[in-house]
């Protein structure tokens, strides 16, 4: 079972297929490993060599211990090899400097196999994968093309005419909270905003928003060790129900086109011979980026600011800082924690040969709390920090993420408007945080909020 975030068709391959199926079909060079990747419970950093450390296991994630695990390896091995049967070759790139590198190459580094862990490179999907293309996981020229569709949606235009809206909308989820009892910050506020966001970006029917939710969720289930095979075939038949629902999206906005992003897929150049399955990928693309990475710097803005209330005490006393606060967030929160490329040929990086056909994952969370661009205090929130804006949350290159400017705005906006109206927002427990290592988010956060 895959330990990440999937595309559907990754997400098809590693359900439809056991454990034992896999380790038939592919070559396995240390069984111990395997283990890390499917069991639970990693062992702690220090207690491993350095050889045998692997990043890539969604527990670390979901139990918050990731952290030293990458700061070994950003001291000892930052271009870090691991193999397991079922993923062939990886490299985990640890460094601000290196995924720069990497993520800037994309001849060397190719984003055309796929941009998460998946299978070795050629082999086949098994038969009832859904195999279909997205713009991230392309690269230039096709990449460009497609991506220049829906990229109007983030014009500085498009940020005036949106920044009204949002602020209505975070108003009235604010003045509705609860006052002296405890509610899951992450369903009732985080989840709410980028949904209601999401659904105006698409022109989608603000009745029907939590679908787009859940076909985000959908995607980005990590399937549990015994995973059976009814729930693989549900969670495919779900992506079919997305398609079915976009393909009546697709009719109506090919005759009265909107300014939203299904009109613009509809009529762009490059795109508009395709069909609603066809642009299955780019829409999940838009609905898991446009959902995850807002909802989840929402999250830990809040429980960063608790854990760190120093912080939030300048804040409160200055609330100029909130432009700020918000790229320390994204920086701190890295709400995803990493991004693949595949090599093209053979290559160096760091002193070691990674072969034609690698996968490299690039480990933005890591990059993000590199000392030596962020300097030691590089795990902390830290507002005011001069280069938190150099952060590699949105990538960098060719796939820089298109919705950056619209996320740092909802993020804004709602801090904007929590500070005059709450005199605190109190964390009220550890938050239950999502299985994988890829969406680095919150499945809830207990608050409770004191008005002024």
């Amino acid at each position: 079972m895959s330990d990440a975030t999937t595309s559907p068709s990754e997400l098809a391959s590693t359900t439809e297929l056991t454990r034992e199926q896999w380790l038939e079909r592919s070559r396995f060079r240390n069984p111990e490993m395997e283990q890390i990747r499917f069991g639970g419970d990693p062992a702690p950093a220090a207690g491993l060599a350095v050889e045998d450390i692997n990043p890539f296991n969604a527990h670390l994630f979901r139990e918050d211990r990731w952290q030293e695990h990458f700061a070994r390896l950003r001291r000892e091995d930052p271009v870090h090899l691991n193999e397991l049967a079922s993923a062939g070759r990886y490299w985990s790139i640890t460094t601000w400097d290196d995924v720069r590198t990497v993520e800037g190459d994309w001849d060397t580094f190719s984003s055309g196999p796929g941009v998460t862990l998946s299978t070795p490179v050629g082999t086949a999907l098994p038969e009832g994968a859904l195999p279909f293309d997205a713009f991230i996981s392309m690269d230039p020229p096709r990449q460009t093309e497609q991506r220049k569709t829906v990229r109007g949606i983030s014009a500085p235009s498009s940020l005036r005419n949106l920044d009204d809206l949002i602020r209505e909308r975070t108003v009235a989820v604010l003045e509705s909270l609860p006052e002296g009892e405890t509610f899951d910050w992450v369903e009732t506020v985080s989840v709410e905003l980028t949904t209601l966001m999401l659904a105006t970006l698409f022109g989608f029917p603000l009745e029907d928003r939590h679908l787009l939710t859940r076909w985000s969720d959908v995607v980005t289930t990590v399937p549990e060790p015994g995973t059976d095979r009814g729930t693989a075939t549900r969670l495919r038949d779900e992506i079919l129900d997305c398609v079915a629902y976009f393909d009546g999206l697709w009719a109506q906005r090919r005759a009265e086109p909107g300014f939203d992003l299904v009109s613009m897929l509809a009529h762009g150049e490059s795109t508009r011979e395709m069909s609603a399955m066809d642009h299955l990928g780019n829409l999940l693309l838009l609905i898991v980026g446009g959902n995850d990475t807002t909802r989840n710097s929402m999250s830990g803005s809040v429980y960063a600011l608790n854990r760190w209330p120093e912080e939030y005490e300048r804040l409160d006393a200055d609330h100029s800082l909130v432009s700020s606060l918000v790229p320390e967030v994204i920086r701190w929160q890295t709400p995803l924690s990493y991004m693949r490329r595949t090599a093209t040929r053979d290559t160096e990086l760091g002193g070691k040969r990674i072969l034609e056909g690698d996968q490299v994952l690039m480990w933005y969370c890591s990059a993000n709390r590199d000392e030596a661009m962020f300097g030691d205090d590089a795990d902390a929130l830290r507002i005011g920090r001069t280069n938190a804006e150099r952060h590699l949350s949105f990538g960098h290159g060719v796939h820089y993420c298109m919705g950056a400017r619209i996320a740092e705005l909802q993020l804004r906006i709602l801090w904007e408007e929590i500070l005059p109206r709450f005199s605190r927002i109190e964390v009220q427990g550890e938050p239950e945080r999502t299985l994988s290592s890829c969406v680095h988010g919150y499945t809830s956060l207990p608050v409770r909020v004191s008005r002024r």
